[in-house]
């Protein structure tokens, strides 16, 4: 991707699309979605998550964190359970085969780490996530379109 004509949001777009699509096609061959994976690790798999915490947490609306989590919970991922802390509150807890498939979800993902630290140096994925924090840090500050 050294076209000296591609944005930097055409990168980022670009590479996280060919991303998702290797994901999914890796979550498909557990009859699942990169969507559910990345849900599953987002729980805490001792203590539950609170149902409120999960769509900042992933960075999702509520209505697609909805269908994702009713969806769930029909395949007997998840439950949903009162929070003791919060009497209006639900805690989601991964059931035991959410566990399961947890621990799946977690190794595709450690094996992409690992196979791109192997063809990077340390150097490189420090630039990486230097450039990455900038970005998200102009982002955050709203200093890229300040009205």
């Amino acid at each position: 991707m050294k076209d000296k004509n591609k944005t930097i949001d055409y990168a980022l777009r670009a590479t996280w699309q060919a991303v998702a699509r290797m994901y999914n096609e890796e979550a498909a061959k557990f009859d699942t979605t990169m969507a559910t994976g990345f849900t599953l690790l987002s729980i805490d798999p001792e203590k539950g998550t609170p149902s409120t915490a999960l769509g900042p947490k992933m960075g999702m609306e509520a209505t697609s964190l909805s269908r994702i989590l009713k969806s769930m919970q029909q395949k007997g991922l998840i439950e949903r359970k009162p929070n003791p802390n919060d009497g209006r509150g639900v805690l989601i807890h991964l059931t035991d085969f959410g566990k399961e498939k947890r621990a799946v979800s977690k190794e595709v993902v450690l094996k992409f780490n690992e196979v791109i630290t192997e063809h990077t140096t340390p150097e490189q994925l420090k630039h990486f996530y230097d450039v990455i924090e900038v970005i998200s840090n102009l982002i955050t500050e709203k200093k890229i379109y300040t009205n």
